[in-house]
């Protein structure tokens, strides 16, 4: 066999070879039989160039050259892919849809009010919020709550020890919702229609239907010939937009310092009534502590609990539920 067809028919074998080895220790393989320094079939070739005449050897000497940069440089190539670490086709493939991130979803409790809030934003009324940390005066006083009142107990009541106001008077977490009504009126005047939600807080004994933090709508509606019937009507258009139109209200005469006269709210729950907030016409006195004349303006207040209706909504039996962060419950809203 004359020189060149040997040095082709290595060249065809070697890249063979190297192109099949599928892992490192089958290309050490090809690169030993093919390119070894001892028993390399490139070395058996070499020794044809002893061979040739003087008249060869340049054309010789040129291909034997050519034909080994190829194969080394098809062995290299060939190493730099096998060492690469294996991928699972799943990973590479392209034409696979990504697996998109879990979302989380809105809390039911911030569900429901910003239900709410599109609720009361039908009837006309303005969504408002101010402070949790309150001082005595808007959450007792300027709401005609008398110092003996037992809602003033220390022990009814959250107080800040490392907080005061700047005039050193006590501070506290508010513990209703109506000390936005207040700070509204400091600020406008008559006609008024706003509702505020938010976190109140009291040290009740946690069970199905009370906890310490809650959440509260308060509502307020000043005006010239706003009446107790105006009260009733609101309240009754609320519960049939959020709990359906069949939804059974009563209302129970009850004591409020801020209102009068005070209504309790309840709505038909299983066998019996769930008491859902407090409401009544502003009290005089209410009005004059903010600067308006109760002989020229009127108006009433509520303020209904937040997560009992979502109770009522989604059937839920526990008030608890809703702050143990138990994401198998979450997940279902």
């Amino acid at each position: 066999m004359d020189p060149i067809t040997a040095l082709a028919e290595f060249e065809q074998a070697a890249l063979a070879s190297i192109a099949a080895a599928n892992n490192a220790a089958a290309l050490e393989q090809a690169r030993i039989e093919f390119l070894g320094k001892k028993q390399g079939r490139l070395k058996d070739l070499q020794s044809l160039l002893g061979k040739a005449t003087p008249e060869e050897r340049p054309v010789l000497g040129k291909r034997f050259n050519d034909v080994k940069t190829a194969v080394e440089a098809a062995l290299e190539a060939r190493q730099a892919i096998v060492a690469k670490p294996k991928v699972a086709a799943t990973a590479i493939d392209l034409t696979l849809p990504g697996t998109l991130p879990e979302l989380g979803r809105l809390h039911p409790l911030t569900q429901t009010v910003r239900e709410f809030q599109q609720i009361m934003a039908r009837f006309g009324f303005e969504v408002v919020d101010d402070r949790e940390l309150e001082d005595e005066r808007h959450n007792f006083d300027a709401l005609n709550i008398p110092l003996e009142h037992p809602a003033r107990d220390p022990l009814d009541n959250f107080y800040l020890a490392a907080a005061c106001t700047a005039s050193g008077k006590p501070v506290l977490m508010r513990s209703q919702t109506s000390t936005v009504q207040i700070r509204v009126m400091e600020q406008r005047q008559p006609p008024i229609r706003v509702i505020s939600l938010g976190r109140v807080y009291r040290p009740d004994d946690i069970d199905a239907t009370h906890h310490v933090m809650f959440h509260q709508m308060e509502g307020l509606m000043i005006g010239r010939d706003v009446t107790m019937a105006s009260l009733k009507s609101v309240l009754r258009m609320f519960a049939a937009a959020y709990l359906g139109g069949d939804t059974e209200v009563r209302f129970r005469p009850s004591f409020f310092p801020f209102t009068e006269p005070s209504v309790e709210v309840d709505v038909r729950w299983k066998n019996g009534w769930l008491e859902l907030g407090g409401a009544g016409m502003v009290d005089p006195n209410v009005l004059q502590s903010v600067g308006y004349d109760p002989e020229e303006y009127g108006g009433f207040a509520f303020g209904l609990g937040i997560a009992r209706f979502c109770m009522l909504r989604h059937g839920i039996d526990d008030i608890r539920l809703f702050y143990q962060n138990d994401v198998r419950f979450l997940r279902q809203f």
